[in-house]
């Protein structure tokens, strides 16, 4: 699909994102872990998310739809059926690398494939404390791409350190620790997003948290809990970035998640110098939400690296954007797992900016970006000039360029544009409410 998106003169409006993509993959995964029914409003309607609903409801789920509010019969630890054909787990790295956790405890073989791109993501790290637990798994690539197939069986705790700091790999191990005999311990090299560990706690789970390291000691059962999924700051962050850099505008994001170890976009833009509200700070099924007010600003240059990294991976290509409207240099570094993303995220968010007229450079671990002057009297100094481009079938890439294409001279041409369906199916139509 090809996407036309015009410069605009004024962005005003409310926005709420869509559910959590995060929290919807987990909400449904684990309530299927427990035994009986919960409820989860607000799911994340995008493409990822279906793929886990559909691999579930292979396993032998029960996942019924009652007016965008789904119900999830859970199977307990050992209900789980052997799936008839190979499961699908389209282009969501979450999706295989969560559902790869459960079926390691399961006795029988699984085979789960995805699309190209997700063919092509390293799954060696995954395979490897899988196996160390007491799982058969095997793998293209001498075991280190998908398709997966797993035949499972009895686990064992293991004591384990990640690679890198990776919310999935983590998670993976965290779920498979619930079949296991003994306790598992996982080390973080920093903290990465703890979804999964508010949910498991909710859900009656033992977890201890010693700073990096988290233990978990495995119950008899899970409870099921009713969830109403929080707004996604990762979608969230498209109008954060959109209402900072454009020079009239004043956008409200309702209903959004908060929570600490997502927060990385906040931090920055308060660093380069948005105007930034967080508002009506609450709690809802254990997660922070706010409402995020922004308006046009005078950014400034900043550099982003080490622990910060994990907090806003997702967000990265955003932040280029606003760099580039930036006073002065900004710097992105150990960012190196964007290039094993939906696409090599580094090469195509420069590629792709550099068309429109962005000052950018490409790093091994990530970016420069040479930024073009804050506000001066109300008017952009330097706009960038609308082009041709392409979103790499990479939904990160497609909303960053939708937002550049607002603030931007003249007409942008974007293909690929439905890769936004991955995660923010309504983003175009969003975007059109504040223009």
């Amino acid at each position: 699909m090809e996407k036309r998106v015009k410069g605009c003169s004024i962005l005003r409006g409310d926005i709420t994102p869509p559910g959590d993509k995060s929290i919807s993959h987990r909400a449904l995964i684990l309530n299927s872990i427990a035994k009986g029914r919960a409820r989860i409003e607000n799911l994340a309607a995008g493409d990822d998310v279906y793929s886990t609903m559909s691999c579930l409801r292979t396993l032998g789920v029960e996942i019924t739809d009652s007016g965008g509010t789904y119900s999830v019969s859970g199977l307990g630890t050992e209900g789980f059926v052997e799936p008839a054909d190979v499961l699908n787990a389209g282009n969501s790295g979450t999706t295989m690398r969560l559902l790869s956790g459960l079926l390691a405890a399961q006795p029988f073989l699984s085979i789960i494939t995805g699309d190209e791109s997700l063919r092509t993501r390293p799954m060696d790290r995954l395979i490897q404390p899988l196996r160390s637990m007491g799982a058969e798994i095997w793998g293209r690539g001498s075991d280190s791409l998908a398709p997966l197939a797993i035949r499972g069986g009895k686990l064992n705790g293991i004591h384990y350190t990640l690679p890198v700091a990776s919310a999935q790999l983590k998670s993976a191990i965290l779920i498979a620790a619930l079949f296991a005999n003994g306790n598992t311990t996982v080390e973080e090299p920093v903290q990465s997003r703890d979804h999964t560990e508010l949910l498991l706690k909710a859900m009656g789970v033992k977890l201890k948290h010693e700073g990096t390291r988290i233990k978990l000691i495995p119950s008899a059962s899970l409870s099921p809990i009713d969830i109403r999924v929080p707004g996604d700051i990762s979608a969230a962050a498209c109008w954060l970035i959109a209402g900072a850099i454009h020079p009239n505008a004043r956008i409200k994001v309702l209903n959004t998640g908060i929570n600490p170890t997502r927060t990385g976009i906040i931090d920055v833009l308060k660093q380069m110098g948005a105007k930034i509200e967080v508002e009506r700070v609450r709690r809802e099924s254990g997660e922070l939400v706010a409402d995020l007010s922004v308006e046009s600003s005078d950014l400034v240059a900043t550099q982003i690296g080490g622990s910060l990294i994990p907090r806003l991976i997702d967000e990265l290509p955003l932040i280029a954007l606003a760099g580039s409207f930036a006073r002065g240099t900004t710097t992105i570094m150990d960012a190196q797992e964007l290039r094993i993303k939906e696409s090599d995220r580094i090469g195509a968010t420069v590629r792709e900016l550099l068309k429109l007229g962005v000052d950018i450079e490409e790093l091994p671990d990530g970016m420069v970006i040479r930024g073009r002057g804050g506000l001066a009297g109300g008017e952009r100094a330097k706009q960038l000039t609308g082009a041709g481009c392409t979103s790499h079938h990479d939904h990160r890439l497609a909303m960053t360029l939708g937002i550049a294409a607002l603030v931007s001279q003249g007409e942008t041409v974007i293909q690929d544009a439905e890769a936004v369906a991955v995660s923010y199916p309504n983003f175009w139509q969003d975007m059109e409410k504040l223009t």
